[in-house]
């Protein structure tokens, strides 16, 4: 019985690392830190649903010196999670990105004000300084401006621009009238750090009509064109979008997910549970189902880029930016 016992533990174990060998590795670069944002990637790697897939998923987190096009550019990542607007401009410069699906089907940028700055309307914006992410994050910002008529650069620009950091200390330095959040996660940080709501004003790019496309998942063109690669991808996609509704479904398990997987030990359990709560409105609502990229959206999103009367952030129609290719694979449609 001892020798049987040995032969099997034997058997087990050569066909864990037969397993391990047959996965298919694959990179996913993240546009920011390990935070609830990205919460149906972590819940797909640790339930395992990468694994079930046959994958041999990393995972990497992103930050304020990291540019998922220059990675995945580089040869850093196989996908990355970037915004439209990022992707569109950075597709015009030369690095052929390519949405293969859609996560969120809303915008969570909005331009948080202190009401004692004076701001009442959009139109109060004149004169102001205004806090705004750069690296990408710009784009949907410079678009609302200019479909304005503000000018944000020059001797006589319209407006400030202050070049935010990744906190929330200009507006509550009094450094800026406005800065720029997100519905899941700076606002709530105003919120936590004492200022209470009523003394704030804010306006959703999704209510001023300026809304774009905001974490999607993106490869390189080039990818594509291998049977391989596609067949790699849906796999991915369809696990990570069963990752997304378990952490939608379950979310305090999801936030302790997140937790164990931020190696910082920056985040805390109250600020994920809402931020997850927050992210859950921005995913829900795709008819068709989680990560399908609606051409109608998308289209929207093109359009806003391409108004700028002085400077539009894409100068014309993209080709190819985006296939249906990987999700239809990934759900049999």
């Amino acid at each position: 019985m001892k020798k049987l016992a040995v032969l099997t533990a034997t058997a087990i174990f050569c066909g864990a690392i037969s397993t391990a060998q047959a996965a298919d590795k694959l990179t996913l670069q993240l546009k920011w830190v390990t935070q609830a944002q990205f919460a149906g990637y972590y819940v797909a790697l640790d339930k395992g649903f990468y694994k079930e897939a046959g994958l041999d998923v990393t995972i990497k987190p992103g930050g304020p010196d990291i540019a998922p096009p220059q990675v995945i550019a580089g040869g850093g990542a196989d996908v990355v999670v970037d915004w439209m607007p990022s992707a569109l401009a950075t597709r015009e410069k030369g690095v052929p990105l390519v949405n293969i699906a859609q996560t969120f089907t809303k915008s969570g940028l909005e331009l948080t004000c202190r009401k004692d700055s004076g701001i009442k309307t959009p139109v109060d914006f004149k004169g102001k300084t205004l806090g705004v992410w750069f690296g990408g994050n710009e784009y949907p910002f410079l678009s609302w401006m200019d479909k304005l008529g503000y000018k944000t650069s020059g001797t006589d620009s319209d407006i400030t621009v202050l070049k935010q950091g990744f906190n929330v200390d200009p507006i509550l330095q009094k450094q800026a009238a406005c800065i720029s959040t997100m519905t899941y996660n700076e606002y709530w940080q105003i919120i936590d750090a004492g200022v209470p709501a009523s003394d704030l004003l804010v306006f959703k790019y999704e209510d001023q009509g300026v809304a774009t496309l905001e974490d999607g998942l993106y490869t390189l063109e080039s990818t594509l064109k291998d049977p391989k690669a596609v067949d790699r991808l849906a796999r991915f996609v369809k696990a990570s979008m069963a990752g997304w509704q378990y952490a939608v479904d379950h979310q305090p398990e999801a936030v302790k997910i997140i937790l164990d997987n931020d190696a910082s030990g920056a985040q805390t359990e109250h600020h994920q549970s809402q931020m997850l709560g927050e992210i859950a409105k921005l995913i829900a609502g795709n008819p068709k189902g989680l990560g399908y990229l609606d051409p109608a959206a998308y289209d929207r999103t093109v359009s806003i880029l391409m108004s700028g009367k002085s400077d539009p952030v894409i100068t014309r129609k993209p080709e190819g930016a985006w296939t249906h290719e990987v999700w239809n694979k990934a759900f049999g449609s």
